[in-house]
């Protein structure tokens, strides 16, 4: 049963887990955990909702509590500059040669409670509803944080683009 999500779900699930982390080798580690506390949770699983926000939300959580950990860490740095990866692999290749790092850069120092609505809802394409029911925060905040998180990019990216 669960191999039948690894293979649906996989995929969009690691290009979360790059996103969130930026660094391979952290994301590979991110996509074990999620993995990991499906099968021990699947139990918990309420089949009759969907399974991609409650996958979505494991990893989430995951992550946070790994950065709370971290913060706590004078010695341990989550990221390194050196160690950035800008692949995202749930964003598909542009056909032209556009490049998007200056706004990948931007989101990736936008502060994380934005940080994690922007990916949510633009990168892994939740809307509204289910990016606020994973953050476990109100549908108005979510859109607030957006609104916010826009204006920061604009600001970071010197108004050249249309956000």
């Amino acid at each position: 049963m669960i191999n039948q999500y690894i293979q649906q779900y996989g995929k969009r699930l690691y290009g979360l887990c790059l996103t969130l982390c930026t660094n391979k080798l952290e994301a590979d580690d991110l996509y074990q955990d999620t993995w990991l506390q499906v099968v021990k949770n699947f139990s918990r699983y309420d089949t009759s909702r969907e399974f991609e926000p409650w996958l979505t939300q494991i990893c989430v959580n995951l992550y946070r509590n790994a950065l709370r950990r971290l913060s706590r860490s004078p010695f341990l740095s989550f990221r390194s500059n050196e160690e950035k990866d800008y692949l995202l692999c749930s964003i598909p290749a542009p056909e032209q040669k556009t490049d998007y790092s200056p706004l990948y850069e931007a989101i990736d120092h936008l502060p994380e409670k934005y940080r994690l609505a922007v990916i949510l809802y633009y990168f892994d394409d939740m809307d509204i509803t289910a990016t606020a029911q994973i953050l476990r925060i109100p549908n108005g905040t979510v859109k607030s944080r957006l609104n916010k998180a826009r204006k920061l990019l604009r600001e970071a990216l010197g108004n050249e683009t249309d956000l």
